[in-house]
């Protein structure tokens, strides 16, 4: 079996990361919490919104990735799939650098840093190497990837990708999202890492 898996917001989770340094910065009031999406949205409602929440995006994508963390269950699933000779590979839409970064940090090198900090490669025991991870400039590019290593799943948090009129049929799509439908009915809404293994190894 071939699985193909998103990073940013499947693998990886910056919640926590994205809150703490938008109250480091006063975007939000001390004490603040919420999603990402949520302080997405509550920049954006604001005067000069979209330019701060770019710049809070390439801090955290950037130098601040090493506070976000693994969503629960990934690490079970990479084992499943060690464990049933499943060949992963992660598939990422990720420029090389942020908008309104004035650091310039290579947010490819940030991620390959953080999976490996994680364990995710280059470890005795990993599922991945890194050979199998691949950054995209854009979506399209990202959509003529997973054609071309003829993936059996791929899991993504966005419906976009499973949207893009190229997306493969053949391809087995899991959506990884704890928002109600509707959705495509090609794509199964799974909201837990620990049900997507459940879904993926099932027989």
């Amino acid at each position: 079996m071939r699985i193909g898996i998103d990073f940013d917001n499947t693998i990886i989770c910056y919640d926590k990361v994205f809150a703490a340094v938008a109250r480091q910065r006063g975007l939000v009031p001390e004490g603040w919490e919420g999603l990402k999406t949520d302080l997405r949205d509550h920049l954006r409602s604001r005067a000069g919104g979209e330019l701060a929440w770019q710049g809070l995006q390439g801090f955290v994508y950037g130098k601040g990735i090493g506070g976000a963390e693994i969503y629960p269950g990934v690490r079970e699933f990479l084992a499943a799939c060690r464990q049933t000779g499943a060949k992963v590979s992660i598939v990422s839409h990720k420029t090389r650098f942020g908008h309104q970064d004035p650091d310039r940090i290579d947010l490819r090198d940030a991620a390959r840093s953080w999976l490996r900090e994680a364990s995710l490669i280059d470890a005795a025991d990993a599922a991945l190497a890194i050979g199998d991870v691949y950054f995209e400039d854009t979506l399209a590019a990202k959509v003529a990837r997973l054609a071309r290593l003829e993936l059996d799943v791929f899991i993504d948090d966005l419906v976009d990708v499973f949207e893009q009129p190229h997306f493969p049929k053949t391809t087995r799509s899991i959506l990884f999202t704890q928002a109600q439908p509707p959705h495509p009915e090609h794509c199964k809404p799974i909201a837990t890492w620990a049900d997507i293994r459940r879904e993926v190894f099932a027989a």
